[in-house]
């Protein structure tokens, strides 16, 4: 049977909830589970957890863990990549005070703009190491990203790599499910269609036996903004560019020029904008788990049930050849997304069986939809070129066109803020010209 590798095992939460999916599927009972982390005991840590799980769930799995990264890799046809480069102390907690000190805002800071910019250029060397050991310990393997930033990431081992990947994000399948609760709207019957880039993909089309539900998504979301809620930049969005996008409003507060302004600081109170929202989320998260990391560790009785996360179920797609269709992030290279660079990563259904993930033909968006997509593209390929040249003019040039960044600050301020960053990082960061 088939092994599978998990690169940052020492995220327990995420890996029992993948996993656990794993162990779940009757089709992939006999894989192998080879765990990897660069902490030792948070990789012991999942080891033991998962041992727990598999006794529960009389799972016929073998698991092990691995401090050499390329013995875990050794003779995989799948890789999981969860790593976060940096932590969140010091290199999250970097990538939001220094821009503060510049006057310049963020929520999650981990897609584009300045935190996800210098995620990029310190995570990317990382992946490119693994991707170089994988072509040649396991080759035919296929690499599941979930580390962000997706596009970018995504693209970079892509076009400097031999190894096939597809980034994966839980915002497609989650995105109708969350609108249809949130503006309390039966789910029954609804089919739909998602395509764009990662955390700014589009609902095309959402209908109920052949009749568009936009209309009374529509009224119901303009009702809803006549009090607070935490979903209203995307409703906001949809009201002026007429659709609504996968990604949640914290995120793309910061995706665009409209809400996070200093000139216009009444706009953070009447979207509701959590500033500074991602270190509040990791602070809390840290704490919760330092209080139940003895009982989730040491529980015999932990159990599992089924995520919506897609890893499992494209695992068993290709062992099976039962083909399931997903939301996947791939290059554009096959015009895939006709109004988008080919050079792009895009999110778009994809088909997955034996012969792996193959990725369906979308056409072209409305227009205005693939207007606000390219400003966030345009950072993301002049992140890439950064990388791949390893100079640091096109990583001004990357924050410089980034919409909320470029908002906010000067040229000038925004090269000294990248200089300031490029400093703090330190040995996190590759030389750069």
């Amino acid at each position: 049977m088939s092994k599978l590798t998990f690169i940052g095992a020492g995220s327990t939460v995420f890996v029992k909830n993948l996993l656990g999916d794993c162990m779940l599927s009757p089709a992939l009972q006999g894989m192998e589970f080879a765990l990897y982390d660069i902490d030792e005991k948070r990789l012991d840590e999942s080891f033991q957890l998962l041992q727990h799980l598999k006794k529960q769930l009389n799972a016929d799995v073998a698991i092990e863990k691995y401090l050499d990264r390329k013995e875990a890799l050794r003779g995989s046809s799948y890789v999981i990549n969860a790593i976060q480069v940096g932590g969140y102390r010091p290199s999250t907690v970097i990538d939001f005070e220094i821009p503060k000190k510049y006057g310049l805002r963020q929520t999650i800071g981990d897609t584009i703009g300045i935190g996800g910019l210098f995620r990029t250029l310190r995570t990317a060397p990382v992946m490119l190491g693994f991707a170089e050991e994988m072509e040649e310990v396991c080759p035919d393997a296929l690499l599941l990203n979930y580390t962000n930033p997706m596009a970018a990431l995504t693209g970079i081992v892509a076009g400097e790599s031999k190894i096939d990947i597809v980034g994966l994000c839980h915002s497609v399948q989650a995105c109708v499910p969350e609108l249809f609760e949130r503006l309390d709207m039966s789910q029954e019957g609804v089919k739909s269609k998602i395509a764009g880039i990662n955390h700014m993909a589009w609902l095309l089309e959402v209908s109920r036996y052949g009749e568009d539900l936009y209309p009374e998504i529509k009224r119901r979301a303009r009702e809803k903004q006549q009090s607070k809620h935490d979903d209203m930049v995307r409703f906001e969005l949809m009201d002026k560019f007429g659709y609504y996008v996968t990604e949640s409003s914290e995120h793309n507060a910061e995706y665009h020029p409209y809400f996070i302004k200093s000139a216009y600081p009444e706009l953070i109170d009447r979207f509701n904008i959590p500033l500074d929202e991602y270190p509040r989320r990791c602070e809390a998260q840290i704490a919760d788990w330092e209080k139940r990391r003895d009982q989730l560790i040491n529980d015999e009785s932990v159990t599992h049930e089924r995520s919506d996360e897609y890893a499992s179920r494209i695992i068993k797609a290709m062992e099976t050849d039962q083909s399931v269709k997903i939301g996947g992030n791939v290059p554009n290279s096959g015009g895939l997304i006709e109004n988008l660079p080919r050079e792009a990563v895009v999110e778009v259904p994809c088909l997955v069986d034996r012969n792996g993930v193959s990725p369906t033909y979308v056409g072209r968006l409305p227009e205005q939809l693939a207007a606000l997509n390219r400003t966030n593209i345009n950072t993301q390929l002049l992140t890439m070129e950064a990388n791949r040249t390893r100079k640091k003019e096109p990583v001004y040039q990357a924050a410089m066109l980034d919409p909320h960044t470029s908002a906010e600050l000067s040229m000038d301020d925004i090269r000294s803020l990248c200089d300031d960053l490029f400093e703090a990082h330190g040995d996190w960061l590759p030389e750069y010209k």
